[in-house]
């Protein structure tokens, strides 16, 4: 296993990155294109997660919210990989560059059916549940 970082929205990272999105958002969830794909993706720095066989499994991003804090955003696996512990491992890989760039919180805004599984990885949920793309989602976050 090995996860790839990159910046540039012409690579081959981030175009996996697009591909385990398009599974995960717009075809599993149903989510709409114009919500998935958004103004931040050239400010965001993708991560990749591949497996030995240089399969592409799960993805993230982070995107500078300001010199203080990170927003984490667009977190998925595929299917066929779930239950693998591979959100962990890129979570505390995108938390490990974080932090290594001096940033010392994490926000995000996470599935309720997700909720769990970040408070497991240290991330406590703050304000009221919210919709988007038709999804409840409620705000965490997590000092570095």
């Amino acid at each position: 296993m090995k996860i790839l970082i990159t910046k540039d929205t012409m690579s081959d990272i981030y175009l996996d990155a697009l591909r385990i999105r398009n599974s995960v958002f717009i075809e599993e969830q149903q989510v709409p294109l114009n919500i998935e794909i958004d103004k931040n993706e050239a400010y965001s720095i993708h991560f990749v997660l591949y497996l030995n066989d240089h399969q592409p499994a799960a993805t993230v991003r982070l995107l500078p919210l300001n010199d203080q804090e990170m927003k984490l955003q667009r977190m998925a696996v595929l299917s066929p990989f779930r239950g693998k512990h591979l959100g962990e491992a890129i979570i505390k890989e995108a938390e490990w560059f974080a932090k290594q760039q001096n940033f010392k919180r994490i926000k995000l805004g996470a599935q309720l059916t997700a909720r769990g599984f970040y408070e497991k990885l240290g991330y406590e949920p703050f304000g009221e549940v919210y919709q988007e793309a038709g999804i409840e989602h409620i705000e965490m976050k997590k000092e570095l």
